[in-house]
């Protein structure tokens, strides 16, 4: 699975079909620093209900630290089956990476909630 760093804030994450798919999204949890991240789904041709599960705990990951995940590069297989399971209201999905990192890097900082004391 290459990681490319494009900045120091955003990653590019350019995942491998099954049965390397799931492993990798795995290791991606442990691995990816706690920053923004593309993942690059070019040549994924088919997600199964373990990887989705991965795919959420990965998500759940880096929003919680304020981040974002974008998927890029779905195939029509995958983007509809995303869209009739409504998980593409959940993942942020972009057409390619060179979208996905303008996504990501002309949106705003989310605001922080406030703390009440």
């Amino acid at each position: 699975m290459p990681i490319e760093k494009w900045s120091d804030s955003i990653i590019v994450v350019h995942v491998a079909d099954d049965p390397l798919f799931c492993e990798e999204i795995g290791s991606a949890e442990r691995m990816i620093p706690p920053c923004s991240a593309v993942l690059d789904f070019a040549a994924v041709s088919y997600v199964n209900s373990s990887c989705i599960a991965k795919l959420l705990r990965l998500r759940s990951q880096i929003v919680s630290n304020d981040l974002r995940l974008v998927l890029c590069n779905l195939s029509e297989q995958i983007l509809g089956a995303m869209q009739v399971t409504g998980l593409d209201k959940i993942f942020e999905v972009s057409e390619n990476v060179p979208t996905a990192l303008a996504t990501i890097q002309m949106s705003k900082p989310r605001a922080k909630k406030a703390v009440k004391s």
